[in-house]
């Protein structure tokens, strides 16, 4: 069974994030889709909690390399995204973070990811641009699912990882941010709850 989960990962709040982006490059690239998946316990197993999400208008003068928008399918000044400047993205993902830390006494969150490093940067450009001085993020620290499911399942792939795990991928709804982040949620908790089942984690 879990431990309680202020305890679990030594006061971090595991939070799944994925991004969408017009490349590689976090400093002169746009960010362009961002999706955070809150976790919590259920009868001492690990599941999905509540997705935040936000299209995210380019930043002034961001580069937008056309292949990139040809891999995500994103047209980014679509009407329709309802997108919103990179402020607002951040305040929507950031909000109800700092709400589950404090719920469940938490010190920090530890950012979930499929190679995290590359959401993580993208996401620290961000909060540089637009002057945030507190974020809820550890600043460097990461939870990769590529490694977990490579140690798990032999699979680093998200997609073969996710299906070798026993769930279920539509390759139709891959690279959006809300897909990728609910999927490599569901793989994290599939992960901790198969190795915390296996140890025995105590609860108290």
């Amino acid at each position: 069974m879990s431990a309680p989960i202020h305890r679990r990962f030594r006061g971090f709040l595991p939070v799944v994030v994925d991004v969408e982006t017009a490349g590689f490059n976090p400093q002169r690239d746009a960010l362009l889709e961002v999706a955070a998946v809150l976790l919590k316990q259920k009868s001492g197993q690990w599941v999905r909690d509540e997705t935040h999400f936000s299209h995210v208008l380019p930043f002034p003068g961001a580069n937008l390399e056309q292949s990139a928008l040809e891999f995500t399918g994103i047209d980014p000044y679509h009407p329709f995204r309802f997108a919103v400047p990179e402020a607002e993205a951040l305040e929507t993902l950031f909000s109800p973070i700092w709400t589950a830390l404090k719920r469940y006494n938490c010190s920090r969150a530890i950012l979930v990811g499929h190679n995290p490093a590359f959401d993580l940067s993208f996401l620290k450009a961000a909060i540089d641009r637009v002057g945030l001085k507190r974020t809820p993020f550890h600043q460097f620290s990461t939870f990769d699912t590529a490694s977990l499911g490579g140690l798990a399942y032999g699979q680093t792939v998200l997609a073969r990882a996710v299906q070798a795990a026993g769930l279920e991928w539509d390759s139709s709804q891959a690279h959006s941010a809300i897909y990728d982040a609910e999927r490599t949620a569901e793989l994290f908790c599939r992960i901790v709850n198969r190795w915390d089942l296996h140890i025995g984690i105590n609860t108290h």
